[in-house]
């Protein structure tokens, strides 16, 4: 059937019509009858809608069994809060565990994390800073600086984070997991490791510690746990494994920090200082730093391993520093331009421009360069003709960061073996350590 709609020009009058073919059937509206067209579609329209956002609904329709999640309970009597537990395995299925007679359910691994998590959360804190910057007129003020996580390891108020994190602070502040804020104080640095001591007055409240583990005994694919603050989202919980160990990085200051964890428990800006933990909830490394080419996780992180802390933190917490070995000599380490000029036998090394005299360097029979010929090297005078070191306490020495990196766990006093080349000739002189000056702090 063709249907045509005609409009007649006298449509202002209030007409209209319309026919079919075949027939001719004509069929038209006066002006009262088309206002009464409007206002019954314009009613249907608004009816549809409101049914449609389910402020109506029609009177036979069916109702589900039991409340209607789309509506409220007229009191909450009306809701039955023991529901019945929806079993995924059969009753007493290792692994399967109803919790408090809700739906939920939990394996050994949710569990174990949950009760990781409620027990050590209390122990990490939140840590912001404000540092110092210059105005226009050349006066200090302060601003807004960097934040990081850091764990309580003392019931008197130590806390254990990354040197980074409290680096330049002119202020410290203590976030706990309750809310709670306290001014702390850095009372010990460790740039070599990066880690730091922060000290505040818990003012009598009863803290959480988070208890060392043995990093030694950590092997590759074991569950771990990581508690921070990342971006700015407290109290966050990763979980991952151990990637590798023993992994040697260098960091921003080109030092580098030895026997690294690296874990896929994703480690971001702000979880830096905080806890990686074993599944019996006790710290294992410290979230230090990760490998990123956006910026973000990739799930490469790296934690500076607890064993190192338990050296060093009783030292920073005792001196403010650690009291490192050191060989008492002026190192210069090798370039290009330095081994074409002195036509040396070896292009990796550190050599010695001078050692100190009467030290216990100099009584082991270090030899330095040849005081009657200086020459000048940027801004410094340095000595050819020394001996040039490649080799301390068992570790191969080719730049300076890796000298510091050899000395960074021994202590003045102790004796290492140093293999240098004399003369194009390998040696070994056994060299008793003396106490590393402050002016080789590398701050």
């Amino acid at each position: 059937m063709k249907r045509q709609f005609s409009f007649h020009p006298h449509l202002g009058k209030g007409e209209f019509s319309f026919y079919t073919e075949p027939g001719g059937e004509y069929m038209g509206f006066r002006k009262h009858g088309q206002f009464g067209f409007y206002i019954l579609s314009g009613g249907l329209i608004v009816f549809l809608l409101l049914l449609g956002f389910g402020v109506v609904d029609f009177p036979w329709r069916e109702k589900s069994h039991g409340q209607s999640l789309l509506t409220e309970p007229e009191s909450l009597e009306e809701y039955d809060f023991e529901t019945e537990i929806v079993q995924s395995a059969p009753p007493g299925e290792p692994g399967i565990y109803p919790i408090n007679d809700t739906e939920t359910q939990l394996t050994d691994y949710e569990r174990r994390n949950i009760t990781v998590y409620q027990s050590m959360n209390p122990g990490v804190v939140n840590i912001t800073t404000e540092t110092l910057s210059l105005n226009w007129f050349l006066e200090p003020v302060p601003r807004e600086g960097g934040t990081g996580s850091g764990s309580i390891i003392d019931t008197q108020g130590y806390i254990l984070t990354n040197y980074h994190v409290v680096k330049d602070a002119y202020k410290v502040f203590i976030n706990l997991y309750d809310g709670s804020q306290y001014e702390g104080e850095v009372i010990g640095k460790d740039p070599e490791n990066d880690l730091a001591v922060v000290e505040f007055d818990p003012e009598g409240k009863e803290l959480v510690t988070v208890p060392f583990g043995n990093s030694d005994k950590l092997v590759v694919g074991q569950l771990v746990l990581a508690i921070g603050n990342p971006f700015g989202y407290d109290r966050t919980l990763t979980t991952g494994i151990i990637s590798g160990l023993g992994r040697p990085v260098k960091t921003s200051r080109n030092l580098v920090i030895r026997d690294m964890i690296q874990t896929d428990a994703s480690i971001n800006p702000g979880n830096s200082g905080g806890p990686l933990l074993n599944t019996s909830g006790r710290m294992v490394g410290i979230n230090t730093m990760i490998y990123s080419p956006s910026g973000g996780s990739v799930g490469i992180g790296f934690a500076v391993p607890v064993n190192t802390a338990r050296r060093v933190v009783p030292q920073l917490i005792e001196y403010g520093k650690v009291l490192r070995g050191w060989i008492d000599i002026v190192p210069v380490q090798l370039e290009p331009s330095i081994v074409r000029y002195g036509k040396l036998s070896v292009s990796r090394g550190i050599m010695v421009s001078k050692v100190a005299s009467n030290s216990p360097a100099d009584r082991a029979g270090i030899r330095g360069g040849d005081r009657q010929n200086p020459v000048r090297y940027g801004n410094s005078i340095i000595y050819f003709g020394g001996d040039i070191i490649i080799g301390v306490d068992g570790m191969e020495v080719a730049t300076l960061s890796d000298l510091f990196s050899a000395l960074e766990d021994n202590q003045p006093g102790e004796t290492v073996d140093v293999e240098i080349i004399r003369g194009g000739k390998r040696r070994s002189l056994s060299v008793e350590l003396s106490e590393r000056p402050s002016e080789l702090e590398w701050e």
